[in-house]
């Protein structure tokens, strides 16, 4: 078969302007077949997911961000309500904070808001980020973010936000579904006190987003934060966009929310039919599938050809990564299954990396995002009969027909162009594939014990750094000497010590290597 006897067959919903093709992974229909019981068992299990069962067993909880987009699915009307009432609730708020009807205090300068800076981690700011970056143009509220405990990170964005009307014109968003995530929790506290040393009320300029009762949502009370906002038990952060995570930024954007939530219902809708060449989330599983022979052997290299989309290989990490890298198996083998993304934007960082993914070692499969209209409006001729978007959709093609020149493998996806409606689109078509691959892969997509396990051990070390503290005194001492007094591993220590002296808490006299080096106050 030809090349374009073999593109001909790429899947298209031509209503939503949206294509599939798969022609550049060699996936032959016999492998298709061979994993014919594997894809049904799939399908079933999605059932099973969009009807409530059980799917965290680390939390009991359901996995219910298909409803977000779709409450009529929805298992009972108590959870129906928590989808429609927190919409309605955030429109309004994103109209009250447009009209002025929620406003700066006079103390702050009156006026309306004219910033937003939203204080998140991971899922709670990764989407928000990515939204607002494909699509926040013409955002009614410049944005900013606190998404890490990185001191010096808050100070920067700080500058910025003084640059642009200051604190004063700041609505902050907390987002934290337990309210005690140590990042966001920070976060906050290094936002309140800039609020508070510029002499301002920081409660009267926060919204939080948080779940019910939880150490948030009772600092949210105590500090007579402008209002509270659910945030849902029963989605993760890393599926969390459409729910009140992502939603309420958008809203306060002045993005098209309903837009958004209708482009992932339809695509939604159309892999959620149980015909394989009719669904393209089961067709992109199943490439990664293919690619990977079922073990992930090779990474997902994501190129979106468009700046709005630069963002969308660091979104996709998260979804791809935190759901499929488990150590076990539903039957508790270690398979340690996983597939590794990374990526930049076409055409800009191919300089950077082209020549390896097309002679270097080959271990990763690419996808193309590629987005066909180039600008609204007219463009000029950078070169008789030629714009920059005619550059820009060559260096697509030709890229993708090196890298198969080469045997480089890769999938490519078409949208007509970048807004809320084909964004949805796009997430809700990577969040059903990533559920397709676990269950071809048996493993369960939404829990993450090592991220749990990451969260314990910097607990561990805080517990450490704390008491090597207490330890420390006017006498020079070796981290070997106050891992005995305290006993804990002298590495360990040592770090703790390293991080002290340079922070100013302690002195650091180096010797001729670590374990001679000498710590006092």
């Amino acid at each position: 078969m030809s090349s374009w006897e073999k593109y001909t067959q790429l899947l298209r919903y031509q209503d939503l302007r949206f294509s599939l093709d798969l022609s550049r992974t060699d996936m032959e229909p016999s492998y298709v077949e061979a994993l014919q019981p594997k894809i049904d068992q799939a399908y079933a299990d999605l059932v099973k997911i969009e009807a409530g069962e059980i799917m965290n067993p680390d939390e009991g909880r359901m996995v219910g961000h298909y409803w977000l987009r779709n409450a009529d699915l929805a298992p009972n009307e108590e959870l129906k309500s928590q989808i429609v009432d927190p919409i309605a609730q955030l429109k309004q708020l994103a109209d009250d904070v447009h009209h002025g009807k929620i406003a700066p205090p006079s103390g702050s300068g009156g006026g309306r808001f004219e910033n937003l800076l939203i204080i998140g981690i991971g899922g709670s700011a990764l989407g928000p980020q990515l939204v607002y970056d494909a699509l926040g143009t013409d955002s009614k509220l410049t944005t900013f973010f606190f998404d890490n405990t990185d001191p010096a990170g808050c100070d920067s964005t700080l500058k910025k936000i003084s640059r642009t009307g200051g604190l004063g014109k700041t609505l902050s968003l907390v987002v934290s579904k337990s309210g005690g995530t140590a990042e966001t929790r920070n976060a906050m506290l290094e936002a309140q006190n800039a609020y508070e040393d510029a002499g301002l009320n920081f409660g009267a300029h926060t919204v939080a987003i948080t779940g019910e009762g939880s150490k948030l949502d009772q600092y949210a009370e105590s500090n007579n934060f402008i209002t509270t906002l659910p945030m849902e038990d029963w989605v993760g952060g890393r599926t969390s966009v459409m729910s009140t995570v992502g939603l309420v930024p958008a809203a306060l954007q002045g993005i098209d929310i309903d837009a958004f939530l209708e482009g992932a219902r339809e695509m939604d809708a159309r892999t959620r039919i149980q015909d394989t060449s009719k669904n393209a989330a089961m067709q992109l599983a199943l490439a990664w599938h293919h690619a990977g022979n079922g073990k992930g052997e090779k990474d997902m290299v994501v190129l979106p050809y468009k700046d709005s989309l630069v963002l969308f290989s660091k979104y996709l990490q998260q979804l791809v990564m935190e759901s499929l890298g488990k150590e076990h198996d539903l039957d508790g083998n270690v398979v340690n299954q996983g597939i590794a993304v990374y990526g930049n934007k076409g055409s800009t960082d191919q300089h950077a990396y082209i020549q390896q993914l097309r002679d270097g070692v080959n271990n990763f499969f690419a996808t193309f995002i590629e987005v066909r209209n180039g600008r609204t409006g007219s463009s000029i001729e950078v070169d008789p009969g030629n714009t920059s978007a005619d550059y820009l959709q060559g260096f697509l093609r030709g890229t993708r027909k090196a890298l198969y020149e080469s045997g480089r493998k890769s999938i490519t996806i078409s949208i007509h162009e970048v807004t809320p409606h084909s964004l949805g689109m796009l997430i809700a078509l990577f969040e059903r594939a990533v559920t397709f691959y676990a269950s071809l892969v048996n493993i369960n997509a939404y829990h993450q014990p090592g991220v749990e396990a990451g969260k314990k051990a910097a607990g561990d070390f805080l517990e450490i750094l704390n008491q090597v503290r207490g330890a420390l005194t006017g006498w020079q001492k070796t981290a070997a000497d106050i891992a005995e007094a305290i006993s804990h591993d002298p590495e360990d220590v040592y770090h703790a010590l390293v991080h002290l002296a340079a922070n100013s808490e302690a002195i650091q006299s180096e010797g001729a290597n670590p374990s001679e080096d000498t710590f006092m106050l």
